[in-house]
C-alpha cells in the first residue's frame, strides 16, 4: 500500500455578511441578520454538513456593534450541532484567568468536548480606554502577560483530577476532595489560589489556538498553541512561515504534528471562472475605495488621497519601522510586504486586494481550481489546512461545501465522515494528561 495522503483541516471563520469589505452591500447577503441566531445556526449546520473541523468567532472590545459575543453564540450553536468544533476569541490583556478557565470549561462540558480558545492579546489604546486604562500595554509586554495567563488557566483546568466527581449516594460523598487542588500560583502578573469551581473539561484543555504572525506571536504559538491562524498571501511566504514556526517546536519538547497551521483563505468561487470573476467585480464595485485609501493613509501616516487610483502606488514611508507599531504588528508587516513585493500594483489594486480578505490568501476561480490551490499548499508544506474566509455568506460557504468539499474527498485528502466527536479528535491532537496525574518530571516537561 502507498503512503496515506495528508488530510486537510478546514475551519470556517464566521463573519456577519462575509469577509469582503463590501459583502454587506451585495444583493445576495443579509446583513440585517447579523444578530439573528437562526442565521448563524444555518451557517454552522452547513459547515457540519460539509464535515468541517470547526467554526470560529472573532471578538473585540472596541468599535461599533458588529458581532455577537462568542461564548454566548457558541454555547447556543453547541446544541444545534453534534460534531462541529466551536472556537472563540478571548483576549488575555482585559480578562482574568479564573473567569476564562471557568467559561471555557463550561463550553467544553456543554458541547461534549468541542471547544477551542483563540488566544489574542488585543490592540489599540481605544480598547484600553474601555477598561479604565490610560494606554494599551506594550506589544512584547502583552505577550509576556499572555504566556502567564495561559499557564494559570491550564493549571486551573488541572486543579480537578479525573474522576473527582463520585456521587456515591450510599456514603453521601459527591466529590472526592483529595482530587481537588489549590494551584497557589504566584507569578509576575497573576496570583491565583484555586481550585477552579467546575470539573476539568472533557478535552482536558479546550484546543488552544493562537492568531498572529509577529515574532512574539510565533514564539507564543511554538510554546503554547495547538492551532495557529495566520495570514500568508503566497505559497512561498506560507512555506517560510510553516518551516519557521514548526522549527521552533523542538525547543519546547514538541513535535511538528502538535501544531496545526491554518492560513486564512478567501476563495471567490463560481461554477465557471467567468462567474467567479463576475462576483469579484460586483464586490469591488460596491467597495468604498476612497474610504479605503483614507484608512490606508492613516495606517502609514502618509496622505495617499491625492494620488490617482489607477497609477502606480507611491512608496510607503514607514520611518519608525515595525517596532513602533503597538497594535497588530503582523498585519502591518503583511501590508508592507505586499506593497514592496510588487511595484506594479496600482492604488486601486492594493485597496481591493485588502478589501477581499485583509491581506490573506485569495483566489478567484472554479471549485476544481480552488481544490488545486488547497492541495498545492498542503503537499508543498505551506499549510496543514485553511481558515476559510468566504467573501459572502451564506453563498460563499454553500458553494464551498457543495462543490469544493466533494472534490477534496475525491482526491482522498479530506474526510468522508467524522471519525471522532471532540475538536481534538478532528485535528488529530492528543488529550493532555492532568499534571496532578503524572510525575513531577513529566509535568515540568509538558508544554
Amino acid at each position: 500500500m502507498g503512503k496515506a495522503k495528508k488530510q486537510v483541516h478546514l475551519n470556517v471563520f464566521l463573519r456577519q455578511a462575509g469577509h469582503h469589505a463590501a459583502a454587506w452591500r451585495h444583493p445576495k447577503t443579509t446583513p440585517e441578520l447579523t444578530f439573528d441566531f437562526g442565521y448563524y445556526k444555518q451557517l454552522a449546520q452547513t459547515a457540519e454538513r460539509g464535515l468541517l473541523d470547526s467554526v470560529f468567532m472573532a471578538d473585540g472590545y472596541v468599535g461599533t456593534g458588529r458581532r455577537l459575543e462568542p461564548f454566548t453564540l457558541l454555547s447556543a450553536l453547541s446544541v444545534a450541532t453534534t460534531h462541529l468544533g466551536l472556537i472563540g476569541t478571548v483576549g488575555t490583556t482585559y480578562n482574568e484567568p479564573f473567569h476564562v478557565a471557568r467559561k471555557f470549561a463550561s463550553l467544553d462540558h456543554i458541547s461534549g468536548g468541542r471547544s477551542g480558545w483563540n488566544i489574542v492579546t488585543g490592540h489599540t489604546d481605544a480598547t484600553a480606554f474601555n477598561f479604565g486604562k490610560e494606554t494599551h500595554l506594550e506589544h512584547s509586554e502583552r505577550y509576556k502577560w499572555a504566556e502567564e495567563f495561559v499557564e494559570v488557566t491550564k493549571k486551573l483546568w488541572d486543579s480537578w483530577e479525573e474522576e473527582s466527581l463520585v456521587f456515591d449516594k450510599a456514603s453521601g460523598i459527591s466529590i472526592d476532595e483529595a482530587k481537588l487542588h489549590e494551584i497557589n500560583f504566584d507569578g509576575s502578573v497573576y496570583r491565583v489560589k484555586g481550585p477552579l469551581n467546575i470539573p476539568r473539561p472533557p478535552q482536558g484543555y479546550p484546543v488552544l489556538v493562537q492568531a498572529g504572525s509577529s515574532d512574539s506571536g510565533r514564539e507564543l504559538a511554538a510554546r503554547t498553541a495547538e492551532v495557529i491562524f495566520t495570514a500568508q498571501p503566497t505559497l512561498a511566504e506560507g512555506q517560510a512561515f510553516y518551516a519557521d514556526v514548526k522549527g521552533q517546536l523542538a525547543k519546547y519538547g514538541r513535535s511538528a504534528d502538535e501544531l496545526v497551521v491554518l492560513p486564512g483563505f478567501s476563495p471567490i468561487i463560481g461554477h465557471t471562472r467567468a462567474e467567479a470573476q463576475e462576483l469579484e467585480d460586483e464586490l469591488n464595485a460596491f467597495h468604498d475605495i476612497h474610504d479605503a485609501v483614507a484608512k490606508l493613509s492613516e495606517r502609514f501616516g502618509v496622505d495617499l488621497t491625492g494620488f490617482p487610483l489607477d497609477g502606480p502606488i507611491p512608496p510607503i514611508i514607514d520611518p519608525k519601522g515595525i517596532e513602533s507599531v503597538n497594535g497588530s504588528k503582523s498585519r502591518h508587516q503583511l501590508i508592507l510586504d505586499m506593497l514592496r513585493s510588487d511595484s506594479s500594483l496600482t492604488l486601486r489594486q492594493v485597496v481591493n486586494r485588502l478589501a477581499s480578505a485583509r491581506g490573506h490568501l485569495t483566489y478567484t476561480g472554479t471549485p476544481i481550481e480552488v481544490a488545486d490551490v488547497i492541495q498545492r499548499w498542503i503537499e508543498n508544506h505551506a499549510a496543514d489546512g485553511f481558515n476559510l474566509m468566504p467573501p459572502i455568506y451564506p453563498g460563499g460557504l454553500d458553494i464551498f461545501v457543495d462543490k469544493v468539499v466533494p472534490e477534496l474527498q475525491n482526491r482522498g485528502i479530506f474526510r468522508t465522515a467524522y471519525e471522532g466527536r471532540t475538536l481534538r479528535e478532528h485535528y488529530g491532537l492528543t488529550r493532555p494528561a492532568n499534571s496532578y496525574s503524572i510525575g513531577p518530571e513529566e509535568a515540568a516537561a509538558a508544554p
